[in-house]
């Protein structure tokens, strides 16, 4: 990508699973380059 900062990080989390015993983690951000 050739990003050396991100400014902003997005966490999201939910349990899945018969019993809740998964647990799924989505992270994005906004990648920049800081010259």
């Amino acid at each position: 990508m050739g990003a050396n900062a991100i400014v902003a990080v997005d966490l999201d989390y939910e349990t899945i699973g018969a019993n809740g015993s998964m647990l799924m983690v989505s992270a994005s951000g906004t990648a920049v380059v800081v010259e």
